[in-house]
């Protein structure tokens, strides 16, 4: 196990810059998530520190030593890629034991160490086989294990799950957080899925466009996102991104009005440094609309998905905009119906004309922890 830090790391191809200067610590035994969409640079920046691509400039440290001099294989680095790679003519036995081989260990200490992934990842029973006699969550345990045999002082996925099924990905990302559990290692895993991110990492990492957008635990970036990008990427319904105006503001909070209707929201946001009159966009996660018959945001509905446990409500409002609003269980609204959606203040998030939050006044704990 070790810490990892980057300092001022950056990465380019001929003259395009691709990785601007990151710096970053993982901590030791952390599960760290960099997220992002399609292009950000997350799959480049974790090769850089598995050493498979080459620094344009800055550092990676590992513990107390500087290692982006270093080539791959001594690092202390396993990396799990997204295609399994498997060597089809061996068994699963042999594809645990080749790196050890190529490391000219003891027998019996590679005997010791393939029977302990076998048992840690459950496949002590398919060590015989071959490649093409497991399952799609088989071989990707086997791949997992190669890493493990390894006892490498971190591990690196790459999109790991991104070739399973639904059903396989959720079950996998169970298996995976479970294993860092009992492995107590550093782990750095890289997906554009913001639902992996969420549900599995202690620290995430959000990137775009080769930046750090934000770092921190889940429940934070999704409660107290930094700009307007963090906001919308995470959470699933997408948070609801309208133009607004201030209206007001006093000591306790600030009055918005979304562009075209009358009714004004209240928002529990610093108003320090802005100015009544002046535009913004508003944020509201669709969890946090709650049908009403007092008013509020008014709108008609469009469509609506039944999920069972929550249904999902596209509304118009008279701006123009669409709203995604999540109501709890079965809602019978149909195509066409007026309806009138209320919010909290302290759920109504307030970004500034460069898509930067307006810092709320209490911290996050006191409004999104229950109980």
């Amino acid at each position: 196990m070790a810490k990892l830090e980057l300092k001022n790391v950056r990465k380019s191809f001929q003259s395009i810059e691709v990785i601007h200067g990151i710096n970053l610590t993982v901590e030791d035994g952390s599960f760290t998530v960099f997220v992002g969409p399609s292009g950000c640079g997350k799959s480049t920046l974790l090769r850089m520190i598995a050493g498979l691509e080459e620094l344009t400039s800055g550092e990676v440290h590992i513990g107390d030593k500087r290692c982006d001099h270093l080539l791959p294989s001594a690092r202390g680095m396993a990396m799990v890629f997204q295609s399994y790679a498997l060597y089809p003519h061996m068994t699963v036995y042999e594809n645990l034991r080749f790196g050890l081989t190529n490391q000219r260990l003891p027998k019996p200490e590679i005997d010791a160490r393939i029977r302990r992934a076998a048992e840690i990842l459950r496949i002590s029973d398919l060590l015989a086989r071959r490649p093409s006699q497991l399952s799609g969550g088989q071989s990707q345990r086997v791949a997992i294990g190669r890493a493990i045999v390894k006892e490498p002082d971190a591990f690196l996925f790459d999109e790991p799950l991104s070739n399973l099924d639904a059903e396989l990905r959720v079950k996998m990302r169970s298996e995976i957080v479970a294993l860092h559990r009992r492995l107590r290692s550093t782990m750095i895993y890289v997906t554009h899925d913001q639902v992996e991110a969420m549900t599995m990492a202690d620290t995430i990492v959000v990137l775009r466009d080769g930046a750090v957008e934000q770092v921190g635990p889940p429940i934070e970036l999704y409660a107290r996102p930094r700009n307007q990008f963090v906001a919308g990427f995470l959470g699933t319904p997408q948070m609801n991104l309208l133009k607004g105006k201030i209206q007001k503001i006093a000591e306790h909070g600030m009055s918005v009005t979304i562009a075209g209707e009358r009714t004004s929201l209240w928002a529990t946001a610093n108003g320090d440094g802005a100015q009544v009159g002046t535009g913004c966009t508003i944020g509201i996660r669709p969890e946090h609309f709650a049908l009403s018959d007092e008013g509020g945001l008014t709108g008609t509905v469009i469509a609506t998905e039944m999920l069972g446990s929550e249904t999902i409500v596209f509304a118009n409002l008279p701006s123009g905009e669409t709203i995604t609003a999540s109501v709890r269980g079965i809602c019978s609204l149909s195509p066409g119906t007026p309806a009138s959606f209320s919010v909290d203040s302290k759920f109504v998030h307030v970004f500034d004309n460069t898509g930067q939050t307006l810092p709320p006044l209490r911290p996050w704990r006191e409004d999104y922890l229950q109980g």
